[in-house]
């Protein structure tokens, strides 16, 4: 077993210019900015995230697609404010999200290229879910978290996380689409750090959308799967595995894992959903996997594991979107122990990946 110490921190590749983690506030502040200059900055950081959700609503990097163009053609292509929209876009370029090529003209970067809807990886619907209204009103409540340890989403909006998605289909689907994308940025990475090769049969709890199965059966021709998700998530998990022509091995089935999982699997793998539950749901959740798995089976949770201490890791901030939205967290591995212990599995190993992402491996005690 790694301990906390020997568990070094995984970076997110980005840093100032003085080589400090490039956490919120950072691309606004160095080391050597004075502490309260660097305070004003970080205050004001957030303007930064509401200039992007706004680019992605707008479609600007889109506009942007076949090189530099005037802010007056940009204005007149969105709809919007001429001297606004340049207002908005030069104080992006500042930041590296497009760049002002002459006086009035901006062009793409590798940033704001992110931004447009149909490259490989698009952050567009996470930056449109992260914009939700009813999320960011939970973000403004964040204190009322804070004194009573209890979500301000529902405070803020009169009704649970969970329940008010299912309330509302397109928001689920917005939210569906958004964890899609952070699902296949973690893929590649998961693959590259557990050989999948020999498993016969998987079972993806809590899969989503099915983009982590379908890429394993593309990779693994012999493999066969069960994505577990709300029945609500279904069809659109039986959409993706039909894209990725798996489907003949690829089964989408609707269920509660806080109730059961399916048997059969010799890997379960839960990937960015353990964090989503309190202690008491999360161990329920692993009980019920390793009920369903045979004695020789194993578990590979993906999730973010912080370090304790002051080291920097952007899943520190990830559990303030649990403790504002949800009743979940982020876990340290000594957070994380006791629940597999008690669900009967012993948490063998961690492997970092070169996102904030981690790879745990865990078999029956």
């Amino acid at each position: 077993m790694v301990t906390d110490t020997a568990h070094q921190p995984a970076t997110n590749g980005a840093g100032s210019a003085a080589g400090t983690p490039d956490m919120p506030g950072g691309a606004l502040s160095t080391a050597e900015t004075p502490p309260d200059v660097r305070m004003y900055q970080m205050l004001y950081s957030s303007i930064v995230s509401q200039l992007l959700i706004t680019a992605a609503e707008l479609g600007l990097p889109d506009e942007l697609t076949g090189g530099p163009r005037p802010v007056g053609e940009l204005a007149s292509a969105t709809g919007t404010h001429r001297d606004s929209l340049y207002r908005a876009m030069r104080a992006l370029a500042s930041t590296g999200v497009f760049t002002e090529v002459e006086p009035g003209v901006f062009g793409q970067t590798p940033l704001s290229e992110t931004l447009c809807s149909d490259v490989n990886g698009s952050m567009r619907d996470v930056a449109r879910y992260v914009g939700l209204p009813e999320r960011q009103r939970a973000f403004a409540a964040v204190t009322h978290s804070v004194r009573t340890g209890e979500p301000s989403f529902e405070h803020a909006n009169g009704a649970a996380w969970w329940e008010y998605f299912a309330e509302r289909p397109e928001l689920g689907t917005l939210f569906n689409r958004a964890m899609g994308t952070m699902s296949r940025r973690v893929n590649s990475e998961v693959l590259d750090t557990y050989d999948f090769t020999g498993v016969r049969h998987l079972v993806d709890v809590g899969g989503g959308q099915g983009h982590l199965a379908a890429e394993i059966a593309q990779r693994h021709p012999d493999l066969t799967a069960v994505v577990l998700d709300l029945p609500r998530v279904v069809p659109e998990a039986e959409e993706v595995v039909r894209r990725a022509g798996v489907a003949d091995r690829v089964r989408c089935a609707g269920g509660d894992f806080l109730e059961a999982v399916p048997e059969g699997g010799d890997l379960y793998v839960i990937s960015w959903t353990l964090h989503d539950w309190n202690d008491e749901d999360a161990t329920r959740m692993l009980s019920n996997v390793r009920r369903a798995m045979a004695p020789d089976g194993a578990l590979v949770v993906i999730d973010e594991v912080p370090p304790a201490g002051d080291s920097p890791h952007f899943g520190k901030f990830e559990d303030i979107v649990m403790l504002a939205l949800l009743h979940g967290r982020i876990r340290t591995e000594r957070e994380l122990d006791p629940l597999f212990r008690t669900a009967g599995l012993r948490l063998d190993e961690i492997r970092d990946t070169p996102s904030p992402t981690s790879v745990l491996i865990a078999r029956p005690e």
